[in-house]
């Protein structure tokens, strides 16, 4: 080990199909000739990179680095906290998974961009947003969603987890083929009554994009200490259609059924658990309460 100076990079060497193990090489390479001093852990299973950040985070280790898609930086993320919230820690990306979603809010460069960043020292405040469910907590800083991104998500990941992009898209089509709209009762900065009517999706986001490209919530701000929170109401299989590259360059939320606002607090009355899709990761939760920690996290990007 090089000192509790260095980033640690929690490595997930299947992600992007195994891209990631393929790439890190050259990029670590690039880094260390940067003056950027890097330590590797890679992860072999479902909730390594938690151990490992909450591990190292616990040994004094404050600068972290996620290498692979969404899910392996909200996995780290959820080892930082809530322990984080003692001491910020900080967070570089090196994203070489399938999804990246979370650094599309600084640039569509990916790879370059990072690792620009991480030599450069170059971070800034981000806010950790926060979860109460029926089993425990969990951290994200990305977006949460339930409806029809997380069904889309569900289905994506049981059963075309293996045809990448392509699964995505078959998801997209069979999501719209079983179209199921519900409510998914919530009350938001304590408003007086829940709003129980149904909708296609509600999320509640830190930064901009989903699934890649999709710019779920175009006014979101990742250090806003606020949740942008979007609602779409119960809108039909053809209108869904017609508007759904919509979804891809924001315009979305000029719809008629569309809501956006940015809250500080959601608290969710369900009667069940319900599929939710977090940072690319697709969770069954019985959830309860939302909210922010503002600024609790640097982020190198």
């Amino acid at each position: 080990m090089s000192g509790l100076g260095s980033y640690l990079a929690i490595v997930n060497p299947a992600a992007g199909g195994g891209r990631s193990r393929k790439m890190l090489a050259p990029a670590l390479e690039r880094l260390r000739a940067g003056g950027v001093a890097v330590d590797v852990a890679e992860t072999q299973d479902v909730g390594d990179a938690t151990r490992i950040a909450r591990d190292a985070y616990g040994r004094g280790r404050r600068r972290f680095i996620a290498v692979g898609g969404d899910g392996t930086s909200y996995e780290v993320v959820n080892g930082l906290f809530p322990d984080g919230v003692g001491e910020r820690p900080t967070l570089g990306f090196l994203p070489l998974g399938t999804g990246n979603s979370f650094l599309r809010d600084f640039s569509d460069r990916g790879v370059e961009h990072a690792i620009e960043s991480l030599v450069a020292g170059q971070t800034q405040s981000c806010d950790v947003l926060r979860l109460r469910h029926r089993e425990g907590v969990i951290h994200y800083i990305n977006l949460l969603s339930v409806g029809f991104p997380a069904d889309v998500a569900t289905l994506r990941a049981r059963r075309f987890s293996r045809q990448g992009e392509l699964g995505y898209v078959i998801s997209i089509f069979l999501g719209l083929a079983r179209l199921h709209r519900r409510p998914f009762p919530v009350r938001v900065d304590g408003a007086s009554e829940f709003d129980r009517r149904r909708c296609l999706f509600l999320t509640f986001n830190n930064s901009k994009f989903t699934g890649g490209t999709m710019m779920i919530a175009p006014k979101a701000q990742v250090n806003s200490g606020l949740i942008e929170y979007v609602r779409w109401g119960a809108i039909g299989r053809l209108g869904l259609m017609r508007n759904l590259p919509k979804l891809y360059d924001g315009t979305h939320i000029e719809h008629p059924l569309a809501e956006c606002k940015a809250v500080k607090r959601v608290e969710f009355d369900l009667d069940t658990p319900v599929d939710v899709m977090v940072d690319g990761e697709v969770l069954t939760l019985h959830c309860q309460e939302l909210d922010v920690l503002p600024g609790a996290l640097n982020v190198v990007a």
